[in-house]
């Protein structure tokens, strides 16, 4: 069912955006005919703005954010409201939250935030960063640096505490997401390939 936008005197009706991952709601705007066809023609999410009386189309905080890939778009059964569902790349919020609500939008918690962290050197690397300088080396170094990392957690498996291997187990991890972003790999898209083995 399209939206029936003359429902509103207003000629617009409300637009739910949720993260098509996570299922959390990242902000609850409005739209009218002309953003919705913008939408649709783009891929990228457009709401209006009925204080501004004008189409907004970027997400970005502060240069760190980015536009919001739609996924699916539905409406309700009486085309009242609309549903968005969307690939969030960063921010939401004006305040730089990841969410209108001020709730994280997290789908394996800290993970995440080291993946923006690691692309964020990527994109402004920094010169006493460790992970810039070893973005820098290129990916054969970081899965050379990655194979010596599992050599390390192996071994702490079979004769190490708990203490250790947790360690190594960490730094497994971390080259492990610093490779999948070299790769421009996003976890989500590894997470998939999970779920599809799953099933």
């Amino acid at each position: 069912m399209r939206p029936n936008f003359s429902s509103s005197s207003y000629g617009f009706v409300p637009a739910v955006v949720q993260d098509g991952k996570t299922g959390r709601v990242l902000t609850v705007g409005f739209m009218n005919r002309k953003a919705y066809k913008r939408t649709l023609k783009s891929g990228l999410v457009t709401l209006f703005s009925p204080k501004k009386n004008r189409l907004a189309s970027e997400f970005e905080i502060d240069g760190e954010g980015g536009n919001l890939e739609v996924l699916s778009l539905r409406t309700d059964c009486t085309g009242e409201s609309i549903l968005i569902s969307t690939r969030s790349n960063g921010p939401v919020c004006r305040k730089g939250k990841d969410t209108c609500f001020g709730e994280r939008n997290e789908r394996y918690g800290y993970l995440l935030e080291l993946e923006r962290f690691i692309r964020k050197r990527i994109a402004k690397p920094a010169k006493s960063s460790q992970t810039s300088r070893l973005i820098e080396r290129g990916v054969a170094q970081i899965s050379k640096k990655l194979g010596e990392e599992a050599v390390e957690l192996v071994i702490e498996a079979i004769n190490g505490g708990d203490e250790l291997l947790k360690e190594e187990a960490s730094d497994l991890l971390y080259h492990f997401m610093v490779m999948l972003a070299a790769r421009d790999i996003l976890l989500d898209d590894v997470l998939d390939v999970l779920k599809k083995r799953r099933k």
